[in-house]
C-alpha cells in the first residue's frame, strides 16, 4: 500500500491520539485523546482549560502527536507521528465545525455545543501539521530498527 494511503487509513481506523507537549520549565507532558479530524488533516479534542495539556499549548503551541494501535504484537505496528502546532478555537463558527467532526466521529453526543464557547471550562483545541510521518521497516546488523517515511497527507 501507498505510503500516504496507510497513514491516513491508521487515522481513520485509531480515534485517539497521544498529545506530547511541554510545560513553560521543558518539562515534558503526554496525554491521550480522543480525536476528530478535517479534510486537511487537521485534529481537534475537548479538553478543560486547566489540564496540564492545554496549560502548556497555552505556552508553547509545538506538540507532537502519535496515532497508533497499541494492541498489535510487538514489531507489526504502523503509527503516524505528527509535528504540529495547536491553538485553543476560540471563533464561534470553528469551534462549531469542530464539534461537529466530533460528534460525528463519536456517533452520538460528545459535548453540548453552547459548552463550549467564551468562559467554559472545556475547549476545543486544533492541530495544525507541520510534518507528517509514518513507522518504516529497517534492519541493522540483523536487528530491526525503527525509522520513519515523511508523508504529505494532502498529496
Amino acid at each position: 500500500m501507498d505510503n500516504v494511503l496507510k497513514a491516513k487509513e491508521i487515522i481513520k481506523k485509531i480515534c485517539y491520539i497521544t498529545i506530547a507537549s511541554v510545560d513553560e520549565d521543558g518539562m515534558p507532558w503526554n496525554a491521550p485523546v480522543f480525536c476528530a479530524y478535517d479534510e486537511d488533516y487537521n485534529f481537534y479534542w475537548g479538553s478543560a482549560r486547566n489540564s496540564q495539556k492545554s496549560k502548556n499549548i497555552k505556552t508553547n503551541k509545538n506538540i507532537f502527536l502519535a496515532i497508533y494501535d497499541s494492541t498489535i504484537a510487538p514489531g507489526k505496528g504502523e503509527g503516524v507521528y505528527i509535528k504540529a502546532v495547536a491553538t485553543e478555537l476560540n471563533d464561534p463558527r470553528e469551534i462549531e465545525i469542530a464539534h461537529k467532526l466530533l460528534q460525528d466521529r463519536h456517533n452520538g453526543t460528545f459535548w453540548k455545543l453552547e459548552k463550549l464557547i467564551g468562559d467554559a471550562p472545556v475547549r476545543i483545541y486544533k492541530a495544525a501539521p507541520q510534518k507528517v510521518w509514518i513507522n518504516g521497516e529497517g534492519e541493522e546488523n540483523g536487528c530491526y530498527i525503527d525509522t520513519r517515511i515523511e508523508v504529505d497527507l494532502k498529496g
